[in-house]
């Protein structure tokens, strides 16, 4: 059995956006694993910046998983945002980024075409899934099933 841990960040109007993602990559960064990690979380700032303006994880979260316990970051808006018991941004007790990580970003339906894109262009651990239906782009392909390989055509020359 898995654990999971979870932060709850005070997005706008108490801090934008930005500033938002940036106290997240913070909080993700804190591990030993984090120098190697910042930079990819650095690249898909502008991505997920729009994720969180849009409220994305308002409800369903920024889902990190890695070798060790899984963490599920929530945001809070307007009231929600101004009133300082609702954040719980503490420190982490464990490397959030340690192993084989991923980041999986909540999207609308209707932008995870261009947000799936814009986060492959520049990283390969941070991908982006429907927020209603919580599915990954990642589990979605493994869910359709099993590759199929043609051999012969495999082995022409």
């Amino acid at each position: 059995m898995s654990t999971v841990v979870r932060r709850d960040f005070r997005s706008t109007p108490h801090r934008d956006a930005y500033e938002t993602w940036t106290e997240i990559v913070a909080l993700l960064t804190a591990g030993a694993s984090g120098a190697s990690a910042r930079p990819q979380l650095q690249a898909v700032a502008g991505v997920a910046s729009c994720v969180i303006a849009d409220q994305g994880p308002r409800e369903a979260a920024i889902v990190v998983t890695c070798d060790g316990p899984r963490t599920r970051i929530y945001c809070h808006y307007d009231d929600d945002a101004l009133d300082e018991s609702n954040g719980n941004e503490s420190a982490l007790g464990f490397d959030p980024l340690n192993g084989d990580w991923q980041v999986s970003l909540p999207v609308d339906a209707d932008d995870l075409s261009w947000v799936t894109s814009a986060l492959a262009a520049c990283a390969t651990r941070v991908v982006a899934r429907d927020r209603k239906s919580d599915t990954s782009v990642a589990t979605a392909a493994r869910a359709a099933g099993p590759l199929t390989v043609d051999i012969e055509g495999f082995l022409k020359a």
